[in-house]
């Protein structure tokens, strides 16, 4: 099994360099045969440089979330929580990360998580102060 770094995921999904994404779609190739591997650091990061430095739609980047777990040769870090977390952030209005660190702590036992955070205020378990 492979672990995949951020810099991989963008180069893949953003085409934006053309010798990275062939190297990168090599990669995926090898990954179909052997398995990959996503952490969820990895996955903050990549929302983050989705949003910001590339401008995506918050639906643009549900859906490469969606499509990596979808992906049966992709080993994602605490699956089902990310898919929680996929989905509220989905609905909501604060970051991916946000949504996971919320969903990782009510699965620790957290009643809620404190955030100066507005765009969290009405999301279940988060407490705004």
């Amino acid at each position: 099994m492979t672990g995949l770094d951020t810099n991989v995921l963008v180069r893949y999904f953003t085409r934006d360099d053309p010798r990275q994404f062939r190297v990168a779609e090599r990669l995926f190739e090898e990954i179909a045969e052997r398995g990959g591997f996503v952490n969820v650091v990895v996955l903050c990061e990549l929302a983050w440089v989705l949003e910001g430095a590339y401008g995506l739609e918050r639906r643009a980047i549900v859906d490469v979330f969606r499509g990596l777990m979808d992906t049966a040769q992709l080993s994602i870090e605490d699956r089902e929580m990310v898919a929680r977390a996929v989905d509220e952030f989905a609905e909501g209005k604060a970051g991916f990360a946000d949504y996971l660190i919320g969903v990782r702590n009510r699965a620790a036992g957290c009643d809620a998580t404190a955030t100066f955070d507005r765009a969290l205020r009405g999301s279940d378990g988060f407490r705004v102060l």
